[in-house]
C-alpha cells in the first residue's frame, strides 16, 4: 500500500528543519513535490535525498558562519541594514535555520560589538547604531518562528528599569515562539510596576524571564522580582544575561532559577519549569 504524501509542514518536521527551509528546497527543485490545489505534496522517499544532503552542509557550517559573523558585524556597525539582512538571507538559503541565524550569527555578532564598545574600540554612537539595525532584522526573522496550534502557555519576557538592550530579550521571544510558547515582549528598561501589571493580567504565565546585562543591573533587578513576588508569587521568576554571573546571583535577587547568558539557555531554563510542572 503506497504511503500518503506529506505536506510541507511534516517534511519539515521530519528534517527537523523550518517550514521555509523546505518551501526553498521545493522551490529551487533539490526536493521534489507536486502542486494539488493549493498545497505541496512530498513523498516521504524523497526526503532521504535531502537528509543526504543537509548532512554534509551541517558539517560545514561552522566555518561559514565565522564568516558570515564577521561580515555581519561589519555591516551592522555600519548601519548597512540591507547588506545585513543579505548575509542572512544567504545563511538561510546555504540552509541554516532560523534559530542557528539568531544564535550563532546574530548573538555572537551583538557580543562582539558591546565588547568592541567595552574597550573602547567603538563609540557609543557605533553600539546604539548597530543595535537598531540588528532588532530590526531580528523582527524581519520574527514571522518564521510563529507556530500554529496549541500554546504551551505564556511566557513575560522584559529587561528591567535602566537596561537599554533589547536584542537579548527579542531573540529569546523568538526562539520561545518556536518552541509553541505564547511570548509577551517588553522589551528594555521596563519599570517594575508596569512589569508585575503586565503579568497579573496574563492568567496562563508560565515563567518570567529578565536579562540584564550592566553592571548597574542587581538593583532594577531586585526591584521587578520584589513587585512580581508581590502580584504573582505563584510564577517562576527566571534571571540572567552577561551581568548575572551564576545561580547564586540570580538567587541572591530573588530569582528562582538562573538563565545563563544567552537565549538558547532561556528557552531550556523555561522548557525545565514546564516540563517539572505534574
Amino acid at each position: 500500500m503506497a504511503r500518503h504524501p506529506l505536506t510541507l509542514a511534516q517534511a519539515a518536521d521530519e528534517l527537523g528543519v523550518h517550514y521555509m527551509t523546505v518551501y526553498r528546497y521545493v522551490r529551487t527543485g533539490r526536493l521534489p513535490a507536486t502542486r494539488v490545489g493549493g498545497t505541496w505534496e512530498v513523498a516521504r522517499a524523497d526526503l532521504a535525498l535531502v537528509r543526504r544532503g543537509a548532512a554534509g552542509v551541517r558539517r560545514g557550517t561552522a566555518a561559514g558562519a565565522r564568516v558570515s559573523r564577521a561580515g555581519l558585524e561589519r555591516r551592522l556597525v555600519a548601519g548597512d541594514e540591507a547588506g545585513a539582512w543579505g548575509l542572512i538571507e544567504a545563511a538561510l538559503a546555504s540552509d541554516m535555520t532560523p534559530e542557528s541565524v539568531l544564535l550563532e550569527l546574530v548573538a555572537p555578532a551583538m557580543r562582539a560589538i558591546g565588547e568592541g564598545w567595552a574597550d573602547g574600540a567603538l563609540s557609543i554612537a557605533d553600539e546604539h547604531r548597530a543595535s537598531g539595525v540588528a532588532i530590526r532584522l531580528i523582527s524581519r526573522l520574527g514571522a518564521r518562528f510563529a507556530r500554529r496550534g496549541v500554546k504551551r502557555g505564556t511566557v513575560v519576557l522584559a529587561a528591567p528599569a535602566g537596561e537599554l538592550h533589547a536584542a537579548p530579550v527579542a531573540i529569546a521571544a523568538n526562539l520561545l515562539r518556536w518552541k509553541s510558547f505564547e511570548v509577551v515582549e517588553l522589551g528594555a528598561d521596563t519599570p517594575a510596576e508596569a512589569l508585575a501589571e503586565t503579568v497579573a493580567a496574563e492568567p496562563d504565565t508560565v515563567a518570567v524571564a529578565l536579562a540584564c546585562t550592566t553592571d548597574a543591573a542587581d538593583r532594577s533587578a531586585r526591584l521587578a522580582i520584589t513587585a512580581l513576588r508581590r502580584s504573582t508569587p505563584e510564577v517562576p521568576v527566571l534571571l540572567g544575561g552577561a551581568a548575572i554571573a551564576d545561580a547564586a546571583h540570580a538567587r541572591r535577587l530573588g530569582a528562582d532559577s538562573f538563565t545563563g547568558a544567552s537565549a538558547d539557555e532561556v528557552v531550556r531554563a523555561v522548557e525545565a519549569i514546564v516540563t517539572a510542572v505534574p
